[in-house]
């Protein structure tokens, strides 16, 4: 009776999907493989690399994207030429197929900061980033 009481937790991790798991020890391993099946079919255990903005994740060959990369991106299309918060860029990343920690978008931020091609604007908290300079492609059809 006891047994049946119990109940496993488990985190598991593949690719860039992480679940968590409460089950009965006896149901533990059809829990894994139907995650694990889950993601086969859906496949979303990777990202593709270099997606081109606007695409979907499912229609390209998988393999890892940076957030840098896609943040870059939105740069080289102009997209802040609109000064946009942190909030905005996680937005446009969601919507885009991408789910990134806010964190991890608050860092490649301030890296196109350091790196010049974004300036931001506003208090600790609350900055708006916007494009220092155009990309070379505006620059070019100017």
């Amino acid at each position: 009776m006891a047994e049946q009481q119990r109940t496993v937790h488990i985190k598991i991790k593949i690719g860039n999907v992480e679940a968590e798991i409460s089950c009965q020890p006896d149901q533990l391993k059809a829990a894994v493989e139907n995650f694990i099946s889950a993601l086969e079919s859906k496949e979303i255990a990777s990202t593709p690399s270099s997606l081109p903005l606007g695409s979907s994740p499912e229609s390209t060959p998988h393999k890892k994207v940076f957030v840098s990369d896609l943040v870059k991106g939105f740069w080289s299309e102009g997209w802040f030429s609109t000064a946009r918060n942190l909030s905005e860029v996680h937005t446009e990343l969601s919507r885009r197929g991408y789910n990134y920690d806010r964190t991890a978008i608050a860092h490649t931020l301030v890296d196109l900061v350091r790196e010049g091609l974004l300036t931001r604007q506003g208090m600790k908290g609350h900055y708006n980033y916007i494009q220092k300079k155009p990309p070379t492609s505006l620059l070019l059809s100017a």
